[in-house]
């Protein structure tokens, strides 16, 4: 017989207290304690196995790990590149952003794509059918084997996932759903741990492939318990400005993959569309006569990403100069400031500094320090750079141009995108060989040691 109680518990960690507290021990957030009536069960709902072959140990050699192997298309590649190759059968996946960003948008699709025969279940708390119905219309999704659900009763839920027996499940979102089980409100750490840890037991003992999409704080963390990130599979990120057009979809923890990928997205009347090559879509503004602007190499998982840096630089009428940051992170560029002051005797101190990474793209690998710092020596000297250069390295404190990885993966993105020439450390350039230089031939290779030799 379940025994029943009420606890104080934190809606911002999770932190569970038998009397009110104004402020959590927890996170230290001030006011986010309230009560909620909590169902203690000796069987847990977030057991993976079912009661018959719960407590059976089985020998490592006799699993069958074949479903592992076997992925599952969702007949959008940059999500596939993202996953690691496409869905792992029975697995759960968390799904996060910003609202509006296209969450709903991109997880249609995918329900859309999915291999002819794949029964799915798109289950909404938001929204209602013909809403849906309305948005697939406009997507051009006719996908016979999708039904679609509106409904926040996990009681009702779990009800029609026995009576239709899908092989998809798609939950939208998570924060909408609530267990009979529990009087708190939809959305609160007790609730949304709970309802997780149901749909965990259902996708491993059921053979269910889930998706569930969460909402996202103000600080951009998934709400909710920490331990939801924990719980499930696969945690993804849709990132990227809604006034920009692009959007990223990025791997935070990847049980069956790496989280090193990313997907590009860019947002159109007609959805999402993927962008394959990005550097084709990013550069495609890129002015000769304009200084302040600056074409980086990062690495995004095993995917060269070319990106445009911008730096504006103004006299500043304050004692104090202004420093903007915007796609990257702002003490990096504070430490190159101080590096083009000292190394290259920029008067920095009476200038406002801007910087601005070009198509709501976040960059926040060291490669791109050596880009970033001739976009603002540019700026303050108003002097183009070269057009058809890359600029690529990694700028330590005294000025030295260090090493990066992946340096002919960075120099064939260029050469395939038809730049001219890359500045590279010297330490990247001595390790090429001369096979590989022939290889670069229309491209000239210019290694930099130190900053004072760029320019």
């Amino acid at each position: 017989m379940a025994k029943n109680k009420t606890a104080y518990v934190c809606q911002n960690c999770g932190y569970s207290s038998s009397k009110w507290m104004g402020k959590c021990p927890g996170c230290g957030e001030w006011n986010s304690m309230t009560e909620e009536f909590i169902v203690e069960d000796k069987h847990p709902a977030g057991a993976i196995v079912s009661s018959a072959d719960r407590g059976n140990a089985v020998k490592l050699s006799d699993i069958d790990s074949k479903q592992f192997t076997a992925r599952i298309s969702t007949g959008i590649p940059e999500v596939d590149r993202v996953l690691g190759g496409g869905y792992v059968p029975s697995s759960l996946v968390l799904l996060g952003g910003d609202p509006g960003i296209g969450k709903s948008t991109l997880v249609l699709q995918i329900c859309g794509k999915l291999p002819a025969g794949k029964r799915v279940l798109y289950v909404s708390g938001e929204e209602s059918a013909p809403q849906i119905r309305m948005r697939a219309q406009r997507l051009g999704i006719n996908n016979p084997d999708l039904l679609l659900l509106s409904e926040n009763s996990m009681t009702v839920i779990l009800a029609c996932i026995e009576r239709e027996k899908p092989d998809f499940l798609i939950i939208d979102s998570i924060q909408t759903v609530y267990s009979d089980d529990m009087s708190s409100s939809p959305g609160s750490v007790g609730q949304v741990r709970e309802v997780t840890g149901l749909l965990l037991k259902l996708a491993k003992a059921a053979g269910i492939t889930t998706m569930i999409i969460g909402h996202v704080t103000k600080e951009g963390n998934l709400a909710g318990p920490r331990v939801l990130e924990h719980m499930v599979d696969t945690v993804l990120y849709f990132e990227g400005e809604r006034n920009l057009p692009f959007r990223v979809l990025r791997g935070v923890k990847n049980r069956f993959g790496s989280t090193n990928e990313i997907g590009l997205f860019e947002m159109t009347g007609e959805g999402l569309s993927p962008v394959e090559n990005p550097a084709d879509a990013m550069l495609t503004h890129r002015d000769s006569n304009i200084s302040g602007a600056a074409v980086v190499c990062g690495m995004e998982g095993t995917r060269p990403l070319l990106t445009e840096i911008q730096a504006l630089a103004s006299k500043s009428p304050y004692n104090l100069p202004k420093r903007t940051v915007n796609g990257t992170d702002m003490s990096r560029v504070g430490m190159l400031l101080a590096v083009a002051e000292k190394m290259l005797h920029l008067p920095l101190w009476e200038w406002d500094v801007y910087i601005n990474v070009a198509g709501g793209i976040r960059l926040t690998e060291p490669a791109c320090d050596l880009g970033m710092l001739a976009a603002v020596y540019s700026a303050v000297k108003d002097v183009p750079l070269e057009r058809g250069a890359v600029y690529c390295g990694e700028v330590g404190l005294t000025g030295e141009v260090r090493a990066v990885s992946r340096m002919d993966m960075r120099i064939m993105e260029a050469v395939r995108t038809g730049f001219t020439a890359i500045y590279l450390p010297a330490a990247n350039y001595n390790k090429l060989t001369d096979k590989q230089k022939r290889e670069f031939g229309s491209v000239e290779l210019r290694p930099v040691a130190n900053v004072k030799e760029l320019f």
